[in-house]
């Protein structure tokens, strides 16, 4: 099927950008990656009146640490260029883990990490690692910039909190307390499959004490889930079996699938308990969870 018909611009600079949102009408799609976009509008699921292709503004291909530890991944920097990127490896064992698990090789070689988040598929992978870390993102509008934590960003199934003129330029996430470790776990049926489900951990410790933790949820929900209660078990006290199964035990409580061609909503809870306790004991032992899970 082809796409309804639409004006197509290609702006040179993140001004001309937001000029064009800003005037082109009711409904104007930003194009970075388009892997999740493009079908959309072949499938005529989205049929934006415009589309602005931010793939000339220089500027915003890049991942760096700054001076103070926080990570920063601009709107074009491609899913590939994370996947074998010797700083996620050293620094962000969370996102290394999760990079070369999204979707297939054609589709990370153009598909950007904002633009995933953007989309706000609840069965996208970023949103969940982006949210287990405590990431935000940078929107830049008429009005300026502003600063949205992940927790706030995503309202529901693809749906986020820009306004009509604002362009995310970077995701963030902030720097470390402790020593940072985690993984991320995905039970797909077949490579380049939608999640059946996905789990993101993020911990950070000192002295042997978890410091901070984040845990989410990823194909069990309307929206990427953010387990609160279940990162708050592991909050303050050193990592143990004890705790480890009670922080599984709440994650799974805070899924929220439903029954479908993929399995049952109790095997999918199941899976997020299971990929909890996968992730943190090896993580308790040597080194944390990164493989993906096929279904069968």
């Amino acid at each position: 099927m082809f796409p309804s018909r639409f004006r197509y611009e290609a702006p040179q600079s993140l001004d001309e950008a937001i000029s064009l949102l800003r005037d082109g009408g009711d409904y104007v799609k930003v194009l970075a990656g388009g892997q999740s976009l493009v079908p959309m509008m072949k499938l005529r699921f989205a049929s934006p009146e415009m589309l602005v292709d931010i793939n000339n503004v220089p500027g915003l291909d890049y991942h760096r640490t700054d001076a103070d530890g926080s990570l920063h991944v601009g709107a074009l920097c491609r899913h590939a260029d994370l996947e074998h990127s010797d700083l996620l490896k050293g620094t962000q064992p969370t996102m290394a883990a999760a990079a070369p698990l999204v979707a297939d090789p054609l589709v990370r070689n153009r598909g950007t990490l904002v633009g995933s988040v953007c989309h706000a598929d609840p069965q996208g992978d970023w949103a969940s690692v982006m949210l287990a870390l405590g990431g935000s993102v940078v929107a830049q509008g008429t009005r300026g910039k502003r600063v949205i934590p992940l927790a706030e960003f995503v309202t529901g199934p693809f749906q986020n909190v820009l306004e009509p003129d604002e362009i995310v330029i970077e995701a963030v996430v902030p720097p470390a307390k402790g020593t940072r470790a985690g993984g991320y776990l995905k039970l797909e049926r077949r490579v380049g499959d939608f999640a059946t489900v996905g789990v993101a951990v993020a911990i950070e410790t000192s002295a042997d004490t978890v410091v901070r933790a984040g845990i989410a949820l990823t194909g069990v929900g309307g929206s990427t889930i953010g387990a609160t209660e279940a990162a708050a078990a592991l909050t303050g006290k050193p990592l143990t079996a004890e705790s480890i199964a009670e922080a599984a035990e709440l994650a799974a409580a805070a899924a929220q699938p439903k029954t479908d061609h993929r399995g049952t909503a109790e095997y999918k809870r199941h899976m997020v308990s299971v990929f909890v306790k996968r992730i943190l004991v090896a993580e308790n032992g040597t080194a944390a969870g990164t493989s993906t899970e096929r279904a069968a």
